[in-house]
């Protein structure tokens, strides 16, 4: 079977810049995703579109085409107490900001007893990444699965 749209899709990656490994999903489960759905960079699910079982590629995204942009203008005030990863902050860690449309990865930039500014850029923005990419299972999706609009994992229902 090859990837195309309404396909279930299992694979491991490793997320890379300049050669230095970011993160891998090698140490644990393969990631899982609806293919068709818009789950997954543009570039990342053209290219694994007609891929099969075993198939292995590396995918080098521009910024654009990743994480995005640096944008000058994303420094906000925020309260502490709406930041989640850690108990005591200083400037460079990355939190979990709590929005009213979910949680938002953060840099820190400067913190005070009840307030931080932080970085709302994503941790990679302006960095051109790597995906190298092993595809380890592929099947159709369920009808539930396309109506829900995402795949669901091993024994059924995922959110």
């Amino acid at each position: 079977m090859q990837i195309q749209e309404n396909s279930v899709v299992q694979f491991h990656y490793t997320l890379s810049e300049n050669g230095n490994e970011l993160e891998s999903s090698r140490q644990g489960s393969p990631l899982l995703y609806l293919h068709g759905h818009n789950q997954m960079f543009a570039k990342v699910e053209a290219e694994l579109t007609g891929k099969s079982v075993g198939d292995k590629l590396s995918i080098t995204l521009a910024p654009v085409d990743a994480y995005g942009e640096v944008k000058s203008d994303a420094i906000e005030s925020v309260q502490v107490k709406n930041l989640s990863g850690a108990k005591k902050w200083k400037p460079g860690m990355v939190a979990w900001l709590r929005t009213a449309q979910g949680e938002q990865q953060v840099t820190i930039v400067k913190v005070g007893m009840f307030k931080a500014e932080v970085d709302t850029n994503h941790p990679l923005a302006g960095k051109t990444v790597t995906f190298d990419i092993e595809v380890m299972q592929i099947r159709e999706a369920s009808a539930d699965e396309i109506a829900h609009g995402h795949a669901h994992g091993e024994g059924g229902h995922h959110h």
